[in-house]
């Protein structure tokens, strides 16, 4: 069993976090801390969903703990790296929510940290777990498509007034998710072209994106928008035997009088993806492709191994460093944009 505590209590912790650990019975949630002046504001009603688990906005009760092994930080992200240098100060490992850190220049000395302690500091990139990103994955190990030349990747919304100005936000808000996919899935990028805009508040805010990665022959796209009102597929892949189109498989619907609850079921054959290829022998296919469940839990479990069994970190420094560094220039072109 590995006991961890979360800092932070938001829809992050909500949506995305609690649901998938109470499914994980080497996990348990000992604590979550909130401050003092969170719980006046928010209110301590919804603490009740959760009775085993001890609320408490004593961050020192957490950090002097013995049996906390992993501290979970859901904060706002110019508090990461304070709560995950005082999180490893106290010799526990921590997964920090995306963004890990504002700058790269931070989020290296979490890292030289870490490594000091012999402990483990990782991003939470649990969108690598999404359904529609697995399912895009297995196309892609299916080598149905052939050589890939280009894979288009979409999270866009439909805001005509845009981001209030000073909102920059879609970058690392948004565009995290899918740029570190493509890095999961090919590394850091040979080149990289910017199209990073301020569409509503011109030079205040970022809220048109398309960034082109290149890995050797393949191009991949990350695009994010305010401008979208019908909906486009979120994964287009293109290789050199065939195509692929996938539309979002979405997220569990969040239950206001009560705890989130993850329902595993089989998504409707409505939205499963379209596969259309040609084989060895020149004969076309046309298949529907069954969607994957969304599981975040699975990060989880791949970090209870790395802690627990020296297995490997399923987010790897460099590819967090990677990520960072995509976010940071094409914040500050959005900022010169006019």
């Amino acid at each position: 069993m590995m006991n961890i505590a979360i800092i932070g209590y938001g829809n992050a912790v909500l949506n995305y976090h609690l649901p998938y650990l109470e499914r994980r019975e080497n996990i348990q949630v000992k604590y979550i801390y909130r401050r003092e002046e969170d719980r006046v504001r928010e209110g301590i009603e919804h603490e009740s969903w959760y009775p085993a688990i001890q609320f408490t906005t004593n961050l020192k009760e957490i950090l002097q703990d013995s049996e906390v092994e992993l501290v979970v930080i859901c904060t706002h992200a110019d508090s990461h790296v304070e709560y995950a240098t005082k999180a490893l100060e106290n010799n526990k490992h921590v997964l920090v929510e995306k963004p890990f850190a504002p700058t790269i220049k931070e989020a290296v000395k979490v890292f030289e940290l870490a490594k000091s302690k012999g402990l483990i500091a990782m991003a939470n990139q649990n969108r690598r777990f999404d359904g529609d990103f697995l399912t895009l994955k297995k196309v892609l190990d299916s080598g149905k498509l052939g050589n890939i030349v280009e894979i288009q990747s979409h999270y866009d919304y439909f805001n005509p007034r845009g981001i209030k100005k000073g909102g920059f936000g879609m970058l690392y808000m948004l565009a995290v998710h899918t740029i570190d996919q493509i890095v999961s899935l090919y590394g850091k990028p040979d080149d990289i072209y910017y199209d990073v805009r301020s569409i509503y508040y011109p030079g205040e805010s970022d809220d048109y994106i398309d960034i082109d990665f290149y890995f050797g022959r393949i191009k991949a796209t990350v695009k994010c928008s305010l401008s979208v009102k019908l909906e486009h597929p979120k994964f287009t892949v293109h290789g050199d035997k065939g195509s692929f189109i996938k539309y979002s498989s979405g997220h569990q619907k969040k239950n206001p009088n009560g705890p989130t609850r993850v329902v595993f079921e089989p998504e409707s054959e409505s939205n499963w993806g379209t596969l259309a290829y040609v084989d060895e022998n020149g004969v076309e296919h046309n298949e529907k492709v069954p969607s994957e469940y969304t599981d975040y839990g699975i990060l989880y479990e791949k970090l209870y191994q790395a802690i627990k069994n020296n297995g490997e970190k399923p987010v790897k420094d460099d590819e967090i460093l990677t990520v960072l560094k995509v976010l940071e220039d094409g914040h500050a072109i959005a900022k010169e944009a006019n």
